[in-house]
């Protein structure tokens, strides 16, 4: 494969030679992104990255032999960790959410569009998390079900000490959008984003998106 040491270095992850297919193709048209390695299993993305060192690792979460989960956990741990994000369907909640435990900076559906697919690659590159909008809601409120209301209260406790800017930076958080998204809609630069979300991230003693997520939904400030 081509290098490009401008582009952000990819590593596509997937038991489905089909899939890999696709979403190297989808991935060769931007100028600023490079496939540099694929894998069908966990074990050899962990020989790819240890040789290729990519920016970004699409990981699927279900592959036999080592699967997603352990190869993020052990890609998170490593000396030059890449950013993974799992790449999951509507059907592997409990998986995603191990996967995001283990380390992945976020999930993306792998029905997703070809330049959508793109502006994620970058907007993980920079350093953000991602969410895929459609799944979001979905898989907080199955996994918010799961807690008593012990949790619910602690969250609500946790909420209650953002500021209102704050707060309305959380919701939008738990809405799937990105900074740059966020900052569009509350009129404000990227920047200032990014020093809202690191007081909400301190004061709700998250470490990803996901985590502020789960809380603002536990606490009951997002409509269903």
């Amino acid at each position: 494969m081509p290098e490009n040491s401008s582009a952000v270095r990819v590593l596509l992850v997937d038991d489905d030679p089909m899939v890999l297919t696709g979403l190297e193709q989808i991935l060769r048209a931007p100028a600023d992104i490079e496939v540099v390695a694929r894998a069908q299993d966990g074990e050899t993305a962990l020989g790819q990255a240890a040789l290729h060192f990519p920016d970004i690792v699409l990981m699927d979460v279900r592959m036999p032999g080592m699967g997603g989960i352990e190869a993020t956990s052990r890609l998170a741990n490593s000396a030059r960790p890449p950013r993974v994000v799992a790449l999951t369907s509507f059907d592997t909640d409990d998986y995603l959410f191990r996967a995001l435990e283990a380390g992945a900076a976020g999930f993306l559906l792998k029905d997703i569009g070809p330049a959508e697919l793109a502006e994620a690659i970058r907007t993980v590159h920079r350093g953000e998390g991602i969410l895929a909008p459609q799944a979001t809601r979905r898989i907080i409120r199955a996994y918010s079900a799961k807690k008593d209301q012990r949790a619910r209260r602690e969250a609500a406790e946790l909420v209650a000490s953002l500021t209102a800017r704050e707060r309305e930076v959380a919701v939008l958080v738990a809405q799937g959008l990105s900074n740059r998204e966020i900052a569009a809609a509350t009129f404000s630069s990227e920047a200032t984003v990014k020093t809202h979300l690191a007081k909400v991230n301190a004061k709700l003693d998250a470490d990803n998106r996901v985590r502020v997520a789960v809380l603002v939904e536990r606490a009951g400030i997002v409509g269903a």
